[in-house]
């Protein structure tokens, strides 16, 4: 049974399907990085990904285009954590009872969505994904080009965000804007920075990156809509900013962990190794918990974390 494992192409392959499972991870975890560097905790992320996925995967099938699904999975991401936004900043309500209840309503409505649109088959639609991009010179190098530079357009997109997310937070005002707001927004508030706007903004732009990376997952993943097809990344996007410690590049490898995780349990539930199945399904979890519990210890929170602001008060 080693002698299947430790071989160069079942590694080769091992770490190329960790990249493109990194992905839905990295994407939502560096809009995550907005909106809680402003102060608010979003756990709707889970929720707003599934209505990225069953948006993006509605429009590319009915339109034919794939580029319109993706932008259609980050208008409706927007429009849902829109709500998001309205209940922490306006409402002022708990921003973890409002995370989880939009969950349990963004699975529901993607849900009746895609049964209004699509009915129930026996065999669901299906849409033809984005494919692969081979690098000129460097896909043909062995064993890196395959690892790196063989995926399809939305990963290299994934990555590429990275650099972009950085320089918007450290070299922007408005990434300023956001820091103050999450640090101080009293203070903030005294230079003339709209606390509301600046978050509702921040909120907005995450909900942007999660329903993009939920249609990666139906139009770039398993070019169809399941129930279940997010699968918890939301939970672990908002774990991996912590674990990053609020920084871009950093959480990369949390999203590369749990990626890694995922890509060899499926491996290993295909060379039909004698361990229970669930057992295998959880490993991808164990691990994202595990380096929480150890990253979490230094991660330094914005001041004003969690915290609703008012002017009224004192």
């Amino acid at each position: 049974m080693l002698s299947n494992i430790f071989t160069m192409s079942f590694l080769v392959s091992l770490l190329a399907s960790t990249i493109r499972l990194a992905t839905p991870i990295l994407v939502p975890a560096l809009g995550q990085i907005y909106t809680q560097k402003a102060g608010i905790l979003n756990l709707g992320v889970e929720g707003t990904m599934t209505i990225g996925a069953v948006a993006g995967f509605s429009v590319a099938f009915l339109t034919g285009s794939l580029w319109l699904g993706v932008l259609g999975g980050i208008l409706f991401g927007m429009l849902w954590s829109l709500i998001m936004a309205w209940l922490s900043v306006t409402m002022k309500a708990n921003q973890v009872i409002a995370g989880i209840g939009l969950n349990i309503l963004g699975a529901g409505v993607a849900v009746y969505a895609y049964r209004v649109l699509f009915g129930i088959q026996k065999l669901p639609p299906q849409v033809t994904s984005f494919s692969g991009i081979n690098i000129p010179v460097l896909s043909e190098i062995p064993i890196i080009g395959p690892i790196f530079f063989q995926h399809n357009i939305l990963v290299y997109l994934g990555f590429l965000l990275i650099p972009i997310t950085w320089f918007i937070l450290e070299k922007t005002t408005y990434g300023l804007k956001i820091k103050a707001v999450g640090e101080h927004p009293r203070a903030a508030d005294s230079k003339g920075i709209s606390v509301a706007k600046i978050r509702y903004s921040a909120v907005i732009l995450g909900g942007a990156y999660a329903g993009a990376a939920g249609a990666f997952m139906t139009i770039a993943y398993l070019n169809q809509f399941t129930e279940s097809i997010i699968g918890g990344r939301g939970y672990i996007a908002v774990a991996v900013v912590i674990f990053a410690r609020f920084m871009p590049k950093h959480s990369m490898w949390g999203a590369l962990l749990f990626g890694f995780a995922s890509a060899l349990q499926m491996r290993l539930q295909a060379l039909d190794i004698q361990v229970a199945n669930q057992l295998l399904l959880m490993l991808p979890y164990i691990m994202t918990v595990l380096a929480l519990i150890f990253a979490s210890k230094k991660s330094e929170f914005p001041s004003a974390y969690t915290i609703p602001y008012s002017r009224m008060e004192r």
